[in-house]
């Protein structure tokens, strides 16, 4: 669990930046929204593929827009 303690004549706003700096940077977020519901292995596996095929998509259109940059030069 994140926890952090004001420090003398900190500011409120300076504490809770810090407080989500923290909290990121363990990952709770993550893991709450991963623990939120149950997913059937089969259906984790399902959206585990269709991330990967989302990844695969993006990383050709970024190549090929990289291509279409070399030729104008």
């Amino acid at each position: 669990m994140a926890e952090i303690r004001l420090q003398e004549g900190e500011s409120l706003e300076n504490a809770l930046r810090r407080f989500k700096r923290k909290v990121q940077s363990e990952d709770i977020i993550r893991e709450v929204k991963r623990h939120s519901y149950y997913l059937k292995p089969g259906e984790r596996r399902r959206v585990k593929q269709a991330l990967a095929r989302k990844r695969a998509r993006k990383k050709i259109r970024k190549e090929s827009s990289f291509a279409k940059d070399s030729r104008r030069e």
